[in-house]
């Protein structure tokens, strides 16, 4: 769906502020009240704005080991009855079904190297996987954004310089 330069600015706001209100929002961006409530309406309905929940930091909870495994599953059993065992292990933050040597990309969690070793067994206790490879993250260079995103499907400048996070939090 095409955003336009008002979308980007409205979704950079609520992106550096999610607790701004509507009536703030509109005095900030210097249009009417209807205006970002309804541009707000249309993102959301359009999927663009998936939700407004919090970001949480999984290392400030406790589980400061990323890695990601790479698995292989047993061929004909299908990727979605696996994913949806995956989803019942909590450090399983996310899994992609993927191209390449392996069948599933699943980044993960963990309380320390140890307890990894107890994520990654559960995870191949999983009926379907077959085997798994895992690489653990030293350092979070580019973090999760979209910030980038939106400025280039909007038109407006600024790709990618403050790496597209939130202004209002400090750097990790």
């Amino acid at each position: 769906m095409p955003i336009d330069d008002l979308d980007g600015r409205v979704i950079e706001l609520f992106t550096a502020e999610p607790r701004i209100g509507v009536l703030e929002a509109s005095r900030r961006l210097g249009v009417a009240r209807g205006t970002v409530q309804a541009r707000l309406d249309r993102l959301v309905r359009d999927g663009v704005i998936a939700g407004f929940g919090p970001e949480i930091d999984a290392a400030a909870l406790g589980y400061g080991v990323t890695a990601f495994v790479t698995l292989q599953l047993r061929q004909g059993g299908g990727h979605d009855p696996v994913a949806a065992r995956l989803a019942q292990v909590p450090e399983v933050i996310e899994a992609h079904t993927i191209t390449g040597p392996g069948d599933m990309l699943c980044r993960v969690v963990a309380r320390s190297n140890t307890d990894l070793q107890r994520v990654i067994d559960a995870i191949v206790e999983v009926a379907g996987v077959e085997r798994a490879s895992s690489v653990i993250s030293l350092v979070t260079q580019v973090p999760y954004r979209t910030l980038p995103l939106v400025r280039a499907a909007s038109g407006r400048p600024g790709g990618g310089g403050d790496g597209g996070r939130p202004r209002h939090r400090p750097p990790r």
